[in-house]
């Protein structure tokens, strides 16, 4: 099993994480994990801090020679900002004198909830956990994931099915690789050029009026064999435990599957995906694929689609009303610096998580110690369901 912890203050040294359970044996690309860090920090609508850090990832165990070696992977990236924080962020109790507390939560943040659960009287103290900073970690966990999927034809890619009022036209018929060109070369991550100007158009009012946007991305995977996940326990379902990870991420509101919510309004008779069987390729086909890429908890081996809303950011530069925690007094909420709008960069931490969900359901389903004793379980299975 994969799994993993991230630690670190949005202003403190550095990010960590810790994956265990990464098999031995897998090619191990940092450079592909900066790409991702890279991609994450793109997106028009970001803000000044993105103009400060340049984040690389340093790993200090579980990797020899460019090799997983099948112990925990740790991963590190600096915080270049620190330099500027290192009284306010301090470990050492002489320097509290030079930090001014926090003491206006911000609408829709952990803010206010995060002080009365840990009483705490500094809200600084939830706001640098609760940070989307800590997406840094989840994308280099993710982009280390797709390095087990990618050697079995599994690829993931995120990009912005919508932001604010706009919702850009996805041709249906784009290859994957066609897609992450288009997406990848536009400012805000569609594949519309109509609809990049009219998003481009209402970041910048937002931003003239102090305001901020939320939107929805979609992530895809394709190369997924039949049969991740499990129907015989509910936290063993591969869509359970993608919504469970990709609502766990900061901002997120909603997480739908193929048609999600549309799916309701829906005839059965219209909805189901019906079955055929492919004699050449000796595979049972789909004829459409409103399930998404899954059904009963599994994959179906066709390509799975999971759309995530995100809310606008919490931090406005026209703030909301709030009140003092420390005098009772009503107020505005704090203002840190922060986005516009960062659903470009949620386009990629979502792919990241969806990647990690299905690795650990690959590993899971294939298990093994080493790539090699992987790929002997995944051919051996690939050979079962073709003589099926």
């Amino acid at each position: 099993m994969l799994r993993f912890l991230t630690a670190g203050e949005s202003h403190g040294p550095e990010l960590v994480a810790v994956v265990e359970g990464y098999p031995a044996g897998f090619d191990i690309d940092l450079a592909k994990i900066n790409y991702d860090l890279a991609r994450r920090q793109k997106g028009y609508g970001r803000g000044g801090r993105m103009a400060i850090e340049r984040d690389e990832v340093r790993a200090v165990s579980g990797i020899r020679f460019g090799r997983s070696m099948g112990s925990p992977i740790t991963l590190i990236v600096e915080n270049r900002d620190f330099k500027n924080w290192h009284k306010r962020m301090s470990v050492d109790p002489a320097d509290r004198a030079a930090a001014e507390a926090v003491t206006r939560p911000r609408p829709g943040h952990a803010d206010l909830a995060g002080v009365l659960k840990y009483n705490l009287d500094d809200i600084r103290d939830v706001l640098e956990r609760a940070s989307a900073r800590e997406t840094t970690m989840r994308v280099a966990v993710g982009s280390l994931a797709k390095q087990i999927l990618e050697p079995f034809g599994v690829m993931t890619l995120g990009y912005v099915a919508s932001i604010g009022a706009t919702e850009a036209r996805t041709p249906a018929d784009l290859s994957l690789e066609d897609l992450n060109r288009l997406t990848e070369s536009s400012q805000v991550r569609v594949a519309d050029p109509e609809a990049e100007r009219a998003i481009i158009a209402e970041i910048d009012e937002c931003k003239k009026a102090g305001d901020t946007l939320g939107g929805v991305v979609e992530v895809v995977a394709t190369g997924l064999p039949v049969g991740l996940g499990s129907h015989v326990q509910w936290d063993r379902k591969l869509d359970g435990r993608l919504a469970y990870a990709l609502l766990s991420l900061q901002a997120v509101k909603g997480v739908e599957l193929g048609l999600g919510f549309r799916a309701a309004a829906a005839r059965g008779s219209a909805l189901h995906d019906e079955i055929a069987h492919d004699p050449v390729a000796r595979r049972f086909t789909r004829r459409s694929n409103n399930s998404g890429g899954t059904e009963g908890g599994m994959s179906t081996g066709e390509p799975l689609r999971v759309r995530v809303a995100f809310k606008p950011l919490s931090t406005l530069m026209r703030p909301l009303r709030s009140a003092d925690i420390r005098t009772k007094a009503e107020s505005v909420g704090n203002t840190e610096r922060s986005d516009v709008c960062a659903i470009p960069a949620a386009a990629v931490i979502a792919e990241a998580v969806v990647a990690f969900e299905l690795a650990n359901a690959f590993v899971e389903k294939f298990g093994g110690d080493s790539r090699a004793e992987i790929a002997r379980n995944y051919a051996g299975y690939l050979e079962q369901v073709r003589n099926f």
